[in-house]
């Protein structure tokens, strides 16, 4: 992949680590992508999004930023004339949940796992980023909140959402549409990029691998996955790579961290070396995401 075509998924993960505040959205337009039928991807700033029309109503995957939601609303006005009746929020982060209240306002009811109403009912610290994310809006909390899954009919479609522990977050939810065998992934996969693993808020990096071969597991050949970021859709291949780099750099980094290596001596080592012309180019430098990793690994007095 040319470094070209990694900046919209670099700027996406960029805009996560600011307030929305702080973001100019004047000039993001919102592309949207047939994915299957009924099934469209859409690219703004921030997470991609999923949009499943059905025979009378339509089923948004994540909602991106507040001031994002007019362009939102207009591209999904240009799909379907069908209205939003739930929006699910894949975890907490700003750039998935930001629409929220402005869904909500107009009907719209959000969905979420327990973890993620939790964690937007206050503040959060993403140490990764030092920062604290205030509490949201009482009118962006989800109204309705799963365990384990939940299963939705939006006419002729099953939406099949199913919770991912410790992945990305600790309340991860993968989006099945088994009619059209198409998985909207979330956070769980950053495809041409080193992903944000929020050890703050119960992500890890095991856990980001053990949850891309259960996406394995759960897929064929003809799968079309849409990552949370990254193109819009990518095939089994493709999360294949992305796999084998989790799966590599995981294994070395605890072996390092194993053997009593400072973080200075673990960035030295390179492991993620033969990984970095492919996924090293975008919002996390090769060196910061070693160091992530190595200081949400390793046992708190090593990791400074």
């Amino acid at each position: 992949m040319h470094r070209t075509a990694l900046l919209p998924a670099a700027l996406a993960a960029l805009l996560l680590a600011l307030p929305a505040a702080a973001q100019d959205f004047s000039k993001v337009e919102v592309e949207s992508t047939k994915v299957a039928e009924g099934v469209y991807a859409l690219k703004g700033a921030g997470g991609n999004l999923g949009l499943v029309v059905g025979a009378d109503r339509a089923f948004l995957i994540d909602d991106q930023y507040a001031p994002m939601v007019p362009k939102i609303r207009a591209a999904i006005a240009a799909i379907t004339d069908k209205p939003v009746s739930f929006v699910l929020n894949t975890h907490w982060h700003g750039d998935h949940t930001g629409g929220n209240e402005a869904f909500a306002e107009s009907g719209t009811l959000v969905v979420a796992h327990d973890n993620v109403r939790t964690r937007l009912s206050s503040d959060q610290v993403m140490a990764a980023f030092d920062r604290t994310v205030p509490a949201a809006p009482k009118g962006a909390l989800p109204v309705i909140t799963f365990n384990d899954q939940v299963t939705f009919h939006v006419g002729g479609h099953t939406v099949r959402t199913i919770h991912i522990p410790s992945a990305h977050t600790d309340g991860d939810a993968i989006v099945h549409l088994p009619e059209t065998n198409v998985i909207h992934t979330g956070d769980l996969v950053f495809y041409g990029l080193y992903p944000v693993v929020d050890y703050s808020n119960g992500g890890s990096l095991k856990g980001m691998a053990d949850a891309t071969a259960k996406l394995m597991e759960m897929s064929n050949e003809d799968t079309r996955f849409i990552p949370g970021h990254g193109p819009v859709v990518i095939t089994r291949r493709q999360l294949a790579e992305y796999l084998q780099m989790l799966r590599v750099v995981h294994a070395r980094l605890e072996t390092l961290i194993g053997e009593g290596k400072t973080l200075d001596e673990v960035i030295a080592a390179r492991p993620t070396a033969e990984f970095d012309e492919q996924w090293g180019k975008g919002f996390l430098p090769p060196e910061r995401w070693v160091r992530i990793n190595y200081q949400g690994m390793a046992p708190a007095k090593d990791a400074k």
